[in-house]
């Protein structure tokens, strides 16, 4: 899952398990875009100017890492399936 609107049918679901993969799907897209966008900021490969400090995308991006590590564990606890969503790490 690549894009936030492929998460659109989950994000409405009744069912809440449906809801929750939906919000680790919606983070972890957005911490692999950031990502991307960091990673290029490195490689001076970034084709735009950054609005904020370096130092506070980094932050955004443990905070965001951190969050999801949250959400793996209370997927394990609250047995819901987040394995084929969760490609990469």
């Amino acid at each position: 899952m690549n894009n936030l609107k492929d998460t659109i049918d989950l994000m409405l679901s009744n069912d809440y398990g449906d809801r929750f993969v939906a919000e680790y799907q919606q983070t972890k897209i957005r911490y692999e875009k950031l990502h991307a966008i960091l990673r290029k900021y490195y490689a001076g490969k970034l084709e735009f100017t950054l609005d904020s400090p370096v130092w506070l995308l980094e932050q955004q991006l443990d905070t965001m890492r951190a969050y999801l590590d949250i959400l793996e564990a209370r997927s394990k606890q609250e047995r819901i399936d987040l394995e084929d969503n969760d490609d990469e790490r």
